[in-house]
């Protein structure tokens, strides 16, 4: 316990310490069968190769800097990528296809699956491995993106795993929970008639006009490949270190998932963030506050999830994988 103490002190020290890099921003691409999917890549400039991350957006349309066209601009993603780079950590955020200025590449949204976006993860995971100038790849998923990495880490031969505010449950027991708050009970038990049928693999075509938004016909073919994901089990299969990153006042993931996680895979490293909500900043548990931040790309990111993502990335750079995986630390 001591030796773990001492080395969270050091590492503390050097982060407060280190003298900024210089940044170097620069678009990337990835040609796919299916169409080109967009990003950008900010490295710090280095002589040597520098650890990787492909930051992974959350659910619907998402774009690489975190935004949402109905939930909000916060730049959470961009700004996360910036830090890591100050901290001499590169990393490559995208839009995923069929958002942003990756829509070209599935412009109906009925062609798209989770499937689908792990093979993308997959594909940068891979032409990120094989550039000379990055040393290892960190898989770092936010929300929805936590799955999708975790789906993906095998065959995009990831070195490690960050899981950002990532459910560790199927993803029809998070709407039911959320709905069952917001919604007045005929549209919740039509809520829940949906999901059944949804989980059967079953597409409805009449949906009410209160739950559209969520159950559009166009969308279903998606929901359908997410809800018979289970994230925990994905996780627990992971043979590579993981971080686990949690909010306490996250109102959309809660601290339970990721003790759910951290107990499907028990070396993973889990670090709770007190005050943090799901756009990571630290906001009060106040819903008035909480959704002004989705909304407010000027509030800083919280301060410990930049030290404890470019900790446990420079530590898992001075370990064996093997010792990294059965330590958690």
């Amino acid at each position: 316990m001591l030796r773990a103490v001492l080395f969270t002190l050091t590492l503390l020290a050097g982060l407060a310490q280190a003298a900024p890099h210089t940044i170097v921003q620069r678009p990337i691409s990835l040609e796919t069968g299916l169409g080109t999917l967009h990003g950008t890549l900010v490295r710090p400039q280095s002589a040597t190769p520098v650890p990787v991350a492909l930051l992974i957006a959350g659910s619907g349309p998402t774009d690489r800097d975190g935004n949402n066209p109905a939930g909000g601009h916060n730049d959470s993603l961009k700004r996360l990528a910036r830090t890591l780079a100050k901290h001499g950590i590169a990393s490559v955020r995208y839009d995923k296809r069929g958002v942003a200025a990756s829509r070209a590449a599935t412009p109906d949204e009925r062609d798209l699956s989770v499937e689908q976006y792990v093979a993308d993860v997959v594909a940068w995971g891979r032409l990120l491995k094989a550039d000379a100038t990055f040393s290892r790849l960190i898989l770092t998923g936010h929300s929805e993106g936590a799955l999708i990495a975790s789906l993906a880490a095998p065959a995009a031969g990831a070195d490690a795993l960050i899981s950002i505010a990532g459910s560790s449950r199927p993803i029809d027991q998070v709407l039911r929970e959320q709905l069952h708050y917001r919604l007045p009970p005929p549209l919740l038990a039509q809520s829940h008639r949906l999901l059944d049928s949804l989980l059967a693999g079953r597409p409805i075509d009449a949906v009410p006009a209160a739950l559209h938004v969520l159950f559009r016909p166009s969308v279903q073919p998606y929901l359908i490949s997410l809800l018979r994901q289970k994230p925990s089990a994905a996780f627990a299969r992971l043979r590579i270190p993981a971080l686990i990153v949690q909010g306490s006042h996250d109102i959309q993931v809660g601290v339970a998932d990721a003790e759910a996680l951290k107990a499907a895979k028990t070396d993973a490293q889990l670090e709770i963030i007190e005050g943090m909500n799901h756009v990571l900043r630290i906001v009060p548990l106040d819903m008035k506050a909480q959704l002004a931040s989705y909304d407010n790309p000027r509030l800083p990111l919280a301060r410990l999830l930049a030290e404890r993502v470019v900790g446990f990335i420079e530590h898992t750079g001075t370990v064996p994988a093997f010792s990294a995986a059965q330590t958690g630390r």
